[in-house]
């Protein structure tokens, strides 16, 4: 019975993930107004009733997007408790912090740059999406200001430089609207912007190094 139920979870969770990589692209290239939740489906290989009883509304499915594109997983884990920014917080110098938060921050943007785009533009017209979201700190701000406090206080940061300065830096040059300008239409590379990101921070952040 255990086995048959394992496998039994093993399907939903597929059915799940599918359902969630195609509202994700149809959304992305039709728009939320204008896609379907019978295209999702059609798309996904599942009924759309499917969808309903998983999901119960378009919102909804929205909010799951949204949440498994950012964490990367369905895992209930909070960011700031999951392994990258452990990396992140523990690293022994500004430097290796640095270098770990781009890193990270790429597979992020990766996944979610284009979707977040695609929800601003899709709450300008579709008011019950704003109540997905309810007014509060944004949780981007917070993960980069924790990063940034934690980043400032190690060896080799840039002597004096204010948390919320450094915060303020980070959220601006690691933003998914940049990192769009440069790598869809600029057609950079995720590698190169990462680089780019790293250099330009750096500048900012880091202690000029001795010659």
């Amino acid at each position: 019975m255990r086995e048959g139920k394992g496998k039994q979870g093993i399907k939903a969770q597929e059915t799940r993930r599918r359902i969630i990589e195609a509202a994700g692209a149809l959304f992305v290239e039709q728009g939320y107004g204008a896609t379907k939740l019978q295209e999702v489906a059609d798309r996904a290989g599942v009924a759309v009733q499917t969808i309903y009883f998983v999901f119960r509304n378009k919102p909804a499915l929205l909010k799951e997007l949204v949440d498994v594109a950012i964490a990367g997983d369905d895992e209930p884990v909070p960011t700031m408790q999951r392994p990258w920014f452990a990396e992140v917080t523990s690293a022994p110098t500004a430097e290796s912090a640095l270098a770990a938060l781009v890193s990270a921050t790429r597979r992020t943007l990766e996944r979610v740059a284009a979707i977040n785009e695609m929800v601003r533009a899709a709450t300008a017209t579709n008011p019950e999406i704003r109540d997905l979201w309810p007014d509060q700190a944004d949780p981007r701000y917070t993960v980069l200001s924790t990063a940034a406090k934690s980043l400032t206080q190690k060896p080799g940061a840039r002597p004096a430089i204010p948390a919320e300065e450094a915060a303020d830096i980070l959220y601006a040059v690691l933003s998914p609207e940049l990192f769009l300008v440069l790598t869809r239409d600029r057609a950079w590379p995720p590698a190169k912007w990462e680089q780019w990101a790293y250099d330009t921070l750096g500048s900012q952040l880091l202690a000029a190094k001795r010659p």
